[in-house]
């Protein structure tokens, strides 16, 4: 796929503050328990917190395709800090811009585009992760107007920094799918309750929560479309949301195989940098080949989301070949570091880390392959 010039503004933008913000600084953000939160006002400065969000609500007002590239960049750095801006831009702010009343919009916008505030997807439970609909998180009509909350959710993405929640809730359990409501809650609220910060794999840069809501009061203004269309909005935002994380599983795996390239050819053996020998440079070759096809498995995906047609197949297709492509191509970079990969002093062991989670979230591996069975 050829960019056009904002694309490549876009992607250049993102790798520079990548580049100088964030890589240099990712190894010791994971080792102390996360990157700062100034970090996320500084990326909203130069506009990676609201790609997509319309100028005149303080976004960048740049397209699709844009944001993914954007991602990778950000991902290559560091996958935790991009997933934390995943989760802002999409589906937090693109729900808001899409279904949010005017007063929502200029209420949450503004701020999450600047990094000022950021947005947490409160969907998953214990006992409802692929399948969504199964939620029993439970919003109750109040006498006097308004709604109560009650439920757990887990691993939620920014559960404790998160300083807007879009809760997902069941408000009429007679109507199924129709009964399920989506809120916008400042997590400040009495009620919102941040129950453990998981330990991770990967992703030690970004807090992953189970949450408790304990009597968390909402208004109607805070309903997030029409109430019984929590479920539609909530999913709504799937396919792009894949076509995210695809790209995240190409700049993580891109980082590593930069990382696997310039370690064999420092690397000498048998007279010679590793990268001659051809068991190296054909490991490398197969990497890139593969880093190279999910790229454009998302750019097409993105474009189509982009362009307003549907992308289910395209991003359920990118989605599950770019993370397990991810693992691979990591896995690939430990081998030709050899023990030195196995070591913390060297990064590709993080980037392992941090790629075998993009085969679990935003559907898993089998959801995808049951959702392409389908459409075939």
């Amino acid at each position: 796929m050829l960019l056009n010039e904002e694309q490549r503004a876009v992607r250049e933008s993102a790798r520079a503050f990548a580049e100088a913000e964030i890589a240099p600084h990712a190894a010791a953000w994971e080792r102390n328990g996360g990157a700062p939160r100034d970090l996320y006002r500084r990326m909203g400065e130069v506009g990676l917190m609201g790609v997509c969000v319309p100028p005149e609500y303080g976004g960048a007002g740049a397209d699709f395709v844009s944001y993914v590239l954007a991602m990778e960049e950000v991902a290559a750095a560091d996958c935790g800090v991009a997933n934390i801006m995943a989760a802002n831009n999409s589906p937090v702010a693109a729900a808001i811009a899409k279904h949010g009343t005017e007063a929502q919009k200029r209420a949450y916008l503004p701020k999450l585009a600047r990094g000022e505030y950021i947005g947490a997807i409160a969907l998953t439970e214990p006992h409802a992760g692929s399948d969504a609909a199964a939620i029993r998180t439970r919003a109750r009509r109040r006498a006097g107007g308004g709604w109560t909350i009650d439920g757990s959710k887990s691993f939620i993405t920014a559960g404790a920094t998160a300083d807007v929640a879009m809760i997902v809730a069941v408000t009429d359990p007679a109507a199924g799918k129709r009964g399920i409501t989506c809120f916008l809650c400042p997590t400040g609220r009495g009620g919102y309750r941040v129950v453990r910060k998981e330990s991770k794999l990967g992703h030690r840069t970004n807090d992953t929560c189970q949450i408790a809501l304990d009597g968390l009061e909402a208004g109607d203004e805070d309903v997030l479309g029409a109430p019984g269309a929590g479920l539609g909005i909530a999913l709504g935002h799937l396919s792009a949301g894949r076509i995210g994380v695809a790209a995240q599983a190409v700049g993580t795996a891109r980082a590593a195989l930069e990382a696997a390239r310039d370690y064999a050819r420092e690397r000498a053996a048998f007279g010679k940098p590793i990268i001659e020998h051809q068991g190296v440079a054909f490991r490398l070759a197969e990497m890139a080949t593969e880093v190279e096809v999910a790229r454009q498995m998302y750019l097409h995906a993105a474009a189509r989301e982009a362009a307003g047609e549907n992308s289910i197949r395209e991003a359920s297709m990118a989605k599950l070949f770019a993370s397990e492509m991810a693992e691979r191509v990591c896995s690939g970079a430990i081998q030709v570091h050899g023990g030195y990969g196995y070591l913390s002093d060297f990064p590709v062991e993080k980037y392992y880390r941090d790629a075998r989670v993009l085969q679990i979230y935003e559907g898993t591996s089998e959801v995808q392959k049951i959702v392409i069975g389908r459409m075939l």
